[in-house]
């Protein structure tokens, strides 16, 4: 945060008590430019992306770690700032000795959650390494390899391409990045990123950083460096921070889901600060196992319109999923009918995003239904949704 900024906050103070300020600085799916305490697996990237600065190929590289341990983070930050060297979306890296062409390294980055399916994974990965535009209509998947092919062929450009959130529920896998990406080897790398461990894939990645949950300590640096950005000053105390670091258990996203829902319940409240009772609801807001608040937010739109409409509906009208549908549905902002909800719900809980439970229905006819409730961040959700829905 720069001069400006912290000079800005204080003038937001004359509006009355506001506990959020940014809520993108405080948002778990957001990331910053400069991650807290990661310098040491920052290292060991650049170690793997070193032949890029020489202007030869690096290795291909899979980044993994469990949910919250900031791979995402980590890699966006970095792909973020070499994109940024030339100032532009396509940045490329000049060797001190060779300016030509073949001694230029282009980085490119890829959220598969927007590309979910293997011909969106190609048209992002092309996209992001090629000039011109890259047709989406008329062009077979199979044609993207030869399209890659013809651009390094004639470009002589070399390129590292980051790929995020591989193995999620909706997104590709690494196979598909790599069956991709191989076929122009040795002037196209990859850099994967997903939770799966190593020995799990299919192929086995040869080169790997794992990295690990990050440590209470770590969390609450963290924490405190969002909220300083994020919330009014002097809102989080540092027993509320410690508190959160050490219940999320190393993962960083659910410390953050919590602070942002204490600070909404605290802003609903009309509150200047993050009371006990405030941080107590924003830690039961956030369930465990939790689906992650930047996957709920990739969905389609429609989703995410049944989703919203489905944390406004009371617990009756939850009490089981034909039920809920027909709340949704009647919904003037959906729009759809309450069959095609049905369906959406019940694809939404098979992918963890809600999860059905047994009601305590005991009339006697048959199996009680099932209820839903939401796998993510509710407070943080329905605060997202509604800034972007009232967004011009």
């Amino acid at each position: 945060m720069d001069i400006r900024d912290r000079i800005a906050r204080r003038y937001h103070a004359e509006n009355g008590p506001q506990v959020i300020r940014d809520p993108e600085a405080v948002n778990p799916a957001a990331h910053v430019r400069d991650p807290v305490g990661r310098g040491p697996v920052l290292e060991r990237l650049l170690d793997r992306l070193d032949p890029a600065f020489e202007g030869t190929i690096p290795p291909n590289t899979y980044v993994w770690g469990p949910k919250g341990a900031g791979k995402s983070a980590l890699v966006t930050a970095l792909f973020g700032e070499l994109r940024r060297l030339e100032g532009g979306s396509r940045a490329s890296i000049h060797t001190t000795t060779r300016v030509d062409d073949a001694a230029t390294v282009t980085f490119g980055y890829v959220d598969a959650r927007h590309a979910t399916t293997e011909f969106a994974l190609r048209h992002a990965i092309l996209d992001e390494l090629v000039d011109e535009s890259v047709p989406k209509n008329g062009v077979s998947t199979s044609r993207f390899r030869s399209l890659l092919a013809d651009h390094v062929a004639s470009s002589g450009r070399r390129a590292v391409v980051a790929v995020d959130h591989l193995g999620d529920p909706e997104t590709p896998s690494l196979r598909a990045v790599a069956e991709f990406l191989d076929g122009v080897s040795g002037s196209v790398a990859w850099v994967g990123v997903g939770r799966p461990p190593p020995e799990e894939l299919d192929p086995s990645p040869s080169e790997t950083i794992g990295i690990d949950s990050a440590p209470s300590y770590l969390l609450a640096d963290i924490l405190s460096d969002r909220a300083s950005a994020g919330l009014a000053r002097g809102t989080l105390d540092h027993e509320a921070t410690r508190r959160v670091a050490e219940w999320a258990d190393g993962d960083a996203h659910d410390a953050l889901a919590a602070v942002f829902g204490a600070a909404v319940v605290a802003d609903d409240a009309g509150e200047d600060r993050v009371r006990s009772d405030a941080l107590d609801a924003g830690i039961e807001g956030v369930p465990r196992p939790c689906a992650a608040i930047g996957r709920v937010r990739s969905l389609p739109a429609n989703r995410q319109r049944v989703l919203r409409e489905l944390l406004d509906l009371g617990a009756t009208d939850r009490e089981s999923v034909r039920a809920a549908a027909a709340g949704v549905a009647a919904a003037d902002t959906v729009g759809l009918s309450a069959t095609t909800v049905e369906r959406i719900l019940y694809e939404l809980a098979d992918s963890g995003v809600v999860r059905r439970v047994s009601t305590d229905r005991t009339d006697g006819l048959g199996r009680p239904p099932s209820g839903l409730e939401p796998c993510f961040p509710a407070l943080v959700f329905r605060r997202l949704y509604d800034l972007a829905s009232s967004t011009p």
